[in-house]
């Protein structure tokens, strides 16, 4: 890598994260719903996760109307209207989405709440189907992934302060024990939302975003072997696929299935819940600023001391916004040692995805397995550092499903994002395992999904190799 390599245009990427910002806002406002909801309108824990399913899903059907738009015109839609007129669409339609709340509100339905997360979930797909090409095009193709990995940094500041707002939104500062919320105090924080979409979308029409950005020509065959016809003949990406179905689900459903556990385990009161789910997305905000301070320098050097310096300037960051919410920061600092393994985990994998991989599912394993067999905050901190597992998972699944796909890249790519429904379906299993033995005993659904990707990460090293794709000897070269 050289300094050549790490130019970007920051002026055109900065606007862009706006978006990345607003998935994870919303996304992990949604762990805040869900105990009000439940509460409001007497759900079970099953049915409560009805609200990440209701968003989630939206992934994949937004995927299936875009492709099937796609078919009908002949090409694709983003292509024919460009990515910026892309891009503000999907934010209109998404604003679309929280003038539902408002009606909701008033009449008590939790169908036409859920109908509002599903048309936010909707513009969201779009908004994913652009922004991630967008970001890789912004800048050389050589430190695409790691604009890519720092845009999730960006949406994990959102998933970081978004529980934090939404919940003084409903609750208010001088909550008490005896606070709970109402479903009309729901409405307001996302009419405001609706609004932030408007404005962004304006923003993004008149700005100086490419519409058709020059994306790197896909070759159309890798080392002399002829390229399949679908990229569901690539062995790789169908397990991928799968792989990320559950990724999302357990990164979901953790997070998700948490304020049950510890409000009917531990005691804790539903407005007190916020902070830890903050801190839980944090997590994932922790491990992608480390993953990303290649794509600031290529000294090693640097890149060893910004391992150490990043992860703990955003620590900062969660300690910062909950020390702006008044919230008592004494139980976290011990987290600061938990830390200390995501940045070893992250030193061991020396960049190759498959590696780290197996090295973060294998932690997530153990995480799992500490919270479910211990009690008290070691189980909540225990579970909140499945944030720092999953937060790398994503690009390495994506890497590893889409290499040597060649000329289908694009359309394995659509796949994957498809799969993201995953963090509705497990979160719902996860909810109606707990009805049978337990909210804590239920988290052996995230284990199940991690031992998938371990599983994986060893698998998809062979069919790569056999394919001859070395990530070893990529990072060796240089490459």
């Amino acid at each position: 890598m050289n300094s050549e390599n790490l130019k970007t245009n920051w002026g055109q990427f900065i606007p862009l994260v706006t978006v990345f910002f607003f998935w994870g806002f919303v996304a992990a406002s949604n762990d805040i719903l869900i105990p009000v909801f439940k509460t409001a309108f007497n759900l079970s824990q099953g049915e409560s996760q009805l609200v990440a399913f209701a968003f989630y899903i939206a992934y994949t059907v937004g995927s299936l109307i875009y492709m099937g738009i796609s078919l009908a015109i002949k090409e694709d839609l983003v292509n024919k209207i460009g990515y910026k007129n892309g891009l503000s669409l999907g934010l209109l339609i998404s604003a679309l989405g929280t003038l539902l709340f408002y009606p909701a509100a008033n009449t008590g339905s939790f169908p036409l709440m859920l109908a509002g997360l599903f048309i936010v979930g909707l513009g969201f797909s779009l908004q994913q189907t652009v922004a991630n090409p967008l970001a890789i095009a912004l800048g050389p193709i050589s430190t695409g992934s790691q604009r890519l990995t720092l845009a999730g940094g960006i949406n994990n500041f959102g998933t970081t302060i978004g529980p934090l707002i939404v919940s003084f939104a409903i609750f208010g500062s001088s909550a008490n024990a005896n606070t709970s919320a109402s479903i009309e105090s729901v409405k307001i924080p996302y009419l405001v939302l609706g609004v932030a979409f408007l404005l962004v979308a304006i923003l993004l029409k008149f700005s100086s975003l490419p519409d058709k950005p020059a994306l790197v020509e896909e070759t159309e065959a890798h080392d002399g072997v002829p390229a399949k016809k679908s990229a569901l003949q690539y062995p790789q990406l169908v397990m991928g696929m799968i792989a990320i179905f559950l990724y999302v689900g357990v990164e979901v459903s953790t997070a998700s299935n948490l304020p049950a556990y510890m409000e009917s385990k531990l005691g804790f009161l539903t407005k007190d819940v916020a902070p830890y789910i903050s801190l839980y997305w944090a997590s994932l905000m922790i491990g992608r600023w480390t993953g990303a301070v290649e794509a600031f320098t290529d000294n090693m050097s640097w890149q060893k001391i910004l391992r150490f310096i990043a992860p703990y300037l955003a620590f900062g960051v969660f300690l910062g916004v909950n020390a702006i919410a008044k919230h008592d920061l004494t139980p976290f600092y011990v987290y600061g040692l938990v830390i200390l393994v995501l940045i070893a985990a992250d030193m061991a994998s020396k960049g190759n995805p498959a590696r780290m991989l197996l090295i973060f599912s294998t932690l997530g394993i153990i995480a799992t397995g500490i919270g479910m067999t211990t009690s008290g905050m070691v189980s909540v901190y225990a579970f909140t550092s499945v944030g720092l597992f999953c937060s790398t998972l994503w690009p390495c699944i994506f890497t590893l499903a889409v290499s040597g796909l060649g000329k289908n890249t694009s359309q394995g790519s659509s796949f994957l994002i498809m799969m993201i429904m995953g963090g509705g379906f497990i979160s719902v299993l996860q909810g109606k395992v707990a009805e049978g033995i337990g909210i804590q005993e239920s988290y052996i659904v995230g284990i199940l999904c991690f031992a998938y990707l371990a599983f994986y990460a060893w698998r998809v090293s062979g069919i790569l190799r056999a394919q001859g794709i070395d990530f070893d000897k990529k990072i060796a070269g240089g490459h």
